[in-house]
């Protein structure tokens, strides 16, 4: 002790204190720290690296097999360094609360040049440095004897209770005090495999265990623990609700489980609660969605159904939430006639199940009694205002009939407009008020669902305030005319960027809808509340669409009963204009936004596609799909399947890309084209302005020639005209119709009125144009082959540019009788088609004959005709 004391530094530091105006001075013995040392213990004291930290701290480091002979030894603190926490070597140096380390907490000590520390705490690492955790719900402590050192290992610490510094909450299940707490605050809610993992890696000296991936995969989800039974709703939403519930962490039960924890009753259907054994909550269905959205198990106290019936039965009764009691025979029977009225409801059919119609001009085509007019009352009032007698319809039955008509007016548009606002404050800005971590919605995703809404809402808003007016202080000459012509502007300018873009809007809600869960449960909990009155955000949406129409057939209806010598007469004939202007200007912008939209798809389809195809002043027509069969200078050749995309001045032909060979068999291939191939399904061939196509020929239909029609063509550099013809493929495509819409759109660009002059009908034989494959089948047949066979049809076709050896190669393959040296295109169809088994019978009388070779049919045998590629001067006087 002699040589213990020797190391103390004595010495003597004077404190004075200022009490009561009195000084004094206190004399105390300061104990400075005992010097201290590292004992690298075992197999680290080989270790260079281990033994390079060590020497960073500037202390004694010394090496044992044990360390034991260093117990006693008091002249120095000794702070031990073992490999493991887990032998019997390290419980013996802890019995004796002597310091140990790890050699992940000695590396990464050294690393932030820190101290060794001055506890007896061991520290294998430094994964919770700053983590402060507290428990809840662990029963067994032989759990927690597990949980709680590994805390401590990794640099943590522990608290009883909940409070502002507790960092972390491990939960064993979802529910409690402390469990609420943390919820409110936004502490995280971890599971007890959060600890556990973190020890895994504690020889990772860069692992965290408060990374934001470790944290969100070990997070408690919301319903553990729970069992949950699912009350009165529909077996579908029933079935979809369990799997929501068993992805959370919850499982299913029954309502005579006595370890059910959770009743869900959709309170739509349910007006009673019932009796059960367990202590279970009963709760709305709003409490689960909720509860899938947020990830965290809500207090149940503010969803209980029974408040809810009370609510709905009494609307001023104000209780505060407490057990059930025994229902008094007085509740029963308001019970009883809530849940008749409930039934009444739940027979009438949603607005959301009647057929949607996205067209405005169809939309006008409704009867006053279609779904378009939303004449009931506003969703938020579908429950509480039941009277059993309403005045007021004694009341209205002494208003004129132009007065009712302008009330049902007001009324629908009230009701409009409380939708809209319904979008707006529940949907649009509580998604862009969420903090940026809890985000449902990118700005994106917010832009296209509801930025086209704002300028709608801020209109009817205006119009529904003059209406009021005009019906609080209403007399006969009140012009209801006038109201509607003011905004009708205001309208045209609101109404044409929602509607173009409602589709796509649909599109990205289906999409977010489907793929994010906590946007999707959301959506399900605003359903659940009685502002949506049950109906899904899609079909609160639909609303701008049809409410013109609406308006419109209104003020027919007005106008039916207001006399000619009323002066809201010719107002309202003037609105009814209007707005019939604007709904046509809607759906002709819609038409336009639609083509040129379609331009955009098409010009990303196509390969070398010309950048000046795309202009705002074009748009998209009609498309079809044929074969040429002319072999003509300056387009593709004979044979190729070609698409002619019609636009509003141009005529895009395009070569439709065969599919890759042997795909069927290929793993790596999408649709026929390989998963990682750029190519594109079509390639650029020609850009034909629709003023250079000076005819437009329908071939006469006859049982040689089907579907068959030319384009006489000429640009202004040339001095003949070419003739290009075609066959269509497409069953669906109506050859006449094609034709039509072409020479109209010519007629429209050359600035006249007659589209039949640019039309012509001639026989095939007066343009001398070849459909002898197309009338026995060659060319169908070849491609059908072709297609079984996974063979390029441009290849199959294109014998110009196949190498000469390649293609006697395959006329040898394809014809039984070999090849010649002088073979042309129409030979080699000729021995394609006598190769063919649908030739079976020309074959077999040319096996009867073994004098001569037999010769190919006369309907596709070489003939000396005139080019194609120019007209005659015959043909053009025929034109």
């Amino acid at each position: 002790m002699d040589e213990v004391n020797a190391r103390i530094v004595n010495q003597q530091s004077s404190i004075s204190i200022d009490s009561n105006a009195e000084d004094f001075t206190k004399t105390e013995t300061v104990l400075l720290p005992l010097d201290k040392r590292l004992c690298l213990v075992g197999p680290l004291a080989a270790d260079p690296d281990v033994c390079n930290c060590a020497q960073t701290f500037g202390v004694p480091v010394i090496t044992s097999d044990d360390g034991l002979q260093y117990l006693e030894d008091r002249s120095c603190k000794t702070i031990y360094v073992l490999n493991t926490f887990d032998d019997d070597l390290y419980n013996t140096l802890y019995k004796q609360r002597q310091s140990i380390l790890g050699p992940v907490a000695l590396r990464q000590l050294s690393q932030k040049q820190e101290q060794l520390p001055d506890n007896t705490r061991p520290l294998f690492n430094l994964s919770m440095t700053g983590v402060i955790v507290c428990f809840t719900g662990f029963r067994n402590k032989n759990e927690l004897s597990l949980v709680v050192p590994l805390v401590h290992h990794m640099g943590g610490s522990i608290r009883k209770d909940m409070s502002v510094k507790v960092t972390h909450l491990i939960a064993k299940s979802s529910g409690g005090d402390k469990y609420q707490y943390a919820a409110t605050f936004k502490v995280p809610v971890m599971h007890q495999s959060w600890v556990f993992t973190c020890w895994e890696q504690r020889f990772n000296p860069d692992f965290s265990a408060t990374l934001d991936v470790v944290v969100a995969e070990h997070k408690l989800k919301p319903f553990h623990g729970a069992k949950v039974c699912f009350l009165g709703f529909p077996e579908d939403e029933d079935k979809h609700m369990a799997e929501v519930l068993e992805s959370n962490g919850g499982s299913v039960t029954h309502l005579e489980d006595v370890d059910c924890t959770h009743v869900v009753v959709d309170e739509s259907t349910v007006a009673e609660r019932p009796e059960i054994s367990s202590r279970a909550q009963f709760v709305k269905a709003e409490w689960f969605w909720t509860s899938v959205q947020k990830q965290i198990c809500l207090d149940e106290k503010e969803y209980l159904f029974d408040d809810y019936i009370e609510q709905v039965l009494s609307p001023s009764a104000r209780r505060e939430s407490q057990p059930s009691a025994t229902p008094s025979s007085a509740t029963r029977r308001k019970r009883k006639r809530l849940q008749e009225t409930l039934s009444s409801l739940a027979l009438q059919p949603s607005p959301s199940v009647y057929k949607r119609r996205s067209s405005v001009s169809d939309a006008g085509l409704l009867s006053v009694s279609g779904s378009f007019l939303d004449c009931t009352a506003s969703p938020e009032k579908c429950l509480n205002d039941l009277p059993e007698s309403s005045p007021a319809i004694e009341t209205r039955k002494a208003l004129t009939a132009r007065q009712q008509v302008v009330m049902e007016l007001v009324q629908t548009e009230s009701n409009y407009v409380n939708i809209l606002n319904t979008i707006m404050t529940m949907f649009k800005k509580h998604l862009e008020d969420m903090p940026e971590e809890e985000a449902l919605l990118n700005n994106t995703e917010l832009k296209i669902i509801f930025g086209n809404l704002p300028l709608i809402y801020e209109t009817h808003i205006k119009m529904l305030e003059e209406l009021r007016w005009t019906s609080a202080h209403w007399t006969e000459e009140r012009s209801i005319g006038n109201i509607i012509l003011k905004y009708s502007t205001d309208l045209l300018k609101a109404y044409p960027p929602f509607v173009n873009f409602f589709e796509e809007m649909k599109e990205m809600l289906l999409m977010c809808d489907a793929n994010k869960p906590r946007f999707h449960a959301f959506l399900k909990a605003c359903q659940t509340r009685p502002e949506c009155g049950r109906q899904k955000l899609q079909d609160l949406l639909i609303r701008p669409v049809q409410r013109l129409p609406s308006i419109s057939l209104l003020l027919n209806d007005i106008l039916k009963h207001t006399s000619k010598t009323n002066s809201d007469h010719i107002a309202l004939d003037q609105a009814l204009a209007a707005l019939k202007e604007v709904m046509t200007h809607i759906n002709e912008d819609k038409r336009k936004t639609e083509g040129q939209r379609v331009m955009f798809d098409i010009f990303n389809d196509i390969d070398n596609c010309p950048p000046d195809l795309i202009s705002s002043h074009r748009t998209f027509v009609t498309r079809a799909e044929v074969i040429q069969l002319s072999s003509s200078e300056g387009l593709s050749s004979k044979g190729n399947f070609l698409v002619l995309f019609l636009f509003t001045d141009q005529l895009e032909v395009c070569k439709k890309r065969s599919k890759a060979f042997n795909t069927l068999k290929s793993p790596n291939t999408v649709n026929g084209y390989h998963q990682k191939s750029t190519s594109k399904p079509y390639k650029h061939v020609k850009l034909m302005p629709l003023s250079h196509i000076k005819r437009v020929i329908d071939i006469k239909e006859t049982e040689d020639c089907q579907r068959v029609f030319s384009l006489v063509f000429r640009n202004n550099d040339e001095i003949k005209e070419r003739l290009f013809s075609f066959a269509m493929t497409e069953s669906d495509v109506d050859k006449v119709t094609f034709l039509k819409t072409l020479c109209r759109q010519m007629a429209t660009n050359a600035c006249t009125a007659d589209a039949d002059k640019f039309l012509a009908y001639l026989e095939h034989q007066q343009l001398d144009i070849d459909t002898s494959d197309i009338n026995n089948g060659t060319l169908s047949k070849a491609f059908k082959f072709a297609n079984r066979t996974r063979l390029k049809v441009g290849r199959a076709f294109s014998f110009n540019k196949t190498p000469s050896k390649l293609k006697r190669a395959v006329s040898s393959m394809m014809s039984p009788f070999g090849s010649s040296t002088n073979i042309t295109p129409a030979s080699q169809l000729a021995q394609m088609r006598l190769a063919s088994y649908s030739n079976i019978n020309e074959l077999a009388d040319a096996h009867n004959s073994s004098e001569t070779p037999p010769l190919a049919p006369m309907s596709v045998q070489p003939t000396r005709k005139l080019k194609a590629s120019s007209l005659g001067a015959t043909a053009l006087k025929r034109l």
